[in-house]
């Protein structure tokens, strides 16, 4: 296969790289969570109804609320409820939510984060576990505040916002315009 001189992009070439690296930052990783936008928890407790959960989530603009004893941030996390779990443990069994307590369809003991962790802690656990909101509690397992994967990628756009914001809208578009064409 050949290539026309302007059917191959050689710019690649002009800016040689480190083996390995891709413009990342892994320093980032080893940065304190706390470098992330946490949100405050909404703690409420296992008797709770889902309809409560769900208005508070509508109000807060949240996915999540985090279930203590007590309802409160003072007592330990016992669960988590989510907007997965209204889709698969309320919707799809046909459930009334207004009797529902959290207790019988949040996830119990759910897996947190030490406000100790790094970046790379968060990653790893929504990655490898496969969630979308990770509680994070105090050393006495209290609730901390809750880091979403919107927040992660709100702190990777604002660590990189000159390759982030700048793409082209569409692939293959160019990447800088004429004055004219914007």
């Amino acid at each position: 296969m050949t290539f026309e001189r302007d059917e191959f992009d050689e710019s690649y070439f002009e800016t040689p790289r480190p083996r390995g690296s891709h413009g990342f930052d892994a320093r980032l990783l080893r940065e304190p969570l706390t470098v992330l936008p946490t949100q405050r928890p909404i703690t409420l407790t296992p008797e709770d109804t889902v309809t409560d959960a769900m208005r508070a989530m509508q109000r807060e603009h949240r996915g999540c609320v985090l279930v203590t004893d007590d309802g409160t941030a003072r007592s330990k996390v016992t669960g988590i409820f989510t907007e997965r779990d209204v889709l698969f443990r309320i919707v799809d069994r046909g459930r009334n939510p207004a009797s529902l307590p959290l207790g019988e369809v949040m996830t119990p003991d759910p897996d947190t984060l030490s406000v100790h962790a790094t970046v790379a802690h968060v990653l790893n656990r929504m990655a490898v576990g496969g969630f979308r909101h990770v509680p994070v509690v105090d050393d006495e397992h209290r609730p901390y505040g809750v880091i979403s994967v919107r927040e992660v990628v709100t702190f990777l756009v604002d660590a990189f916002p000159r390759e982030v914001l700048n793409l082209p809208n569409e692939v293959g578009e160019p990447t800088t315009r004429s004055r004219e064409g914007a």
